[in-house]
């Protein structure tokens, strides 16, 4: 069972492709550090995975609305 988690997860990771895999990794490694401490690793990973991901997503969308359009 921990194995096929483990591999639905990497799947995930690596099929969401460069663009929507922003702040993923990051997040999937944090999140499975403290979900190894909880003894859920990879639900962590899988959790900070998408958290991460959200987050760099919603700084993107600021930074865009920030910056001046030139036309």
């Amino acid at each position: 069972m921990k194995t096929l988690m483990i591999a639905a997860a990497m799947g995930m990771v690596f099929s969401a492709g460069q663009a929507e895999a922003k702040g993923c990794l990051k997040g999937a490694a944090v999140g499975g550090l403290a979900g190894h401490m909880a003894h859920h690793g990879v639900l962590g990973a899988v959790g900070g995975c998408a958290v991460g991901h959200h987050m760099a997503s919603k700084q993107q969308q600021q930074t865009e609305q920030a910056q001046p359009q030139h036309d």
